[in-house]
């Protein structure tokens, strides 16, 4: 999803963005789906390693991360009557799942390039989850 998109479906639709900051509403939403993507795409190329059993927790931790990520690019599409309570709690999901994959991804960061990728994708995804979340109050 590009950053028009998701700027031009949050101005279109007919609800108020209830005092929430549109450009880290908008910079979180792509981040969450950029990672969801790098990290699926990370967990299949560790499976194609010659080394895949020593990457399982791995790609297991890419596959929690898409998960998660893609829940949370979900919910915060959704502006029709948000519940504040469950807006932190993914975020607040989405920033530690972001970190642990990123730890993970690190660790294999100078054998495996699609590694060091996805730890990057998902250090910016959690400081955007963080930022969102911190100027929600």
């Amino acid at each position: 999803m590009s950053t028009t998109t998701v700027k031009e479906m949050l101005a279109a639709h007919p609800a108020d963005l209830g005092g929430v900051d549109r450009d880290k509403l908008v910079r979180c939403i792509e981040e969450c789906v950029a990672c969801a993507q790098t990290c699926t795409a990370c967990a299949d190329a560790c499976l194609a390693e010659d080394m895949v059993a020593e990457l399982t927790k791995c790609v297991r931790t890419d596959a929690d991360c898409a998960d998660i990520c893609t829940a949370t690019a979900a919910v915060l599409s959704r502006r029709t009557d948000p519940d504040p309570g469950i807006t932190r709690a993914v975020l607040t999901a989405c920033a530690a799942v972001c970190k642990a994959c990123g730890d993970e991804c690190a660790r294999h960061a100078d054998r495996h390039e699609h590694c060091r990728v996805c730890a990057e994708a998902c250090r910016r995804c959690e400081q955007a989850c963080d930022e969102l979340l911190a100027s929600l109050g």
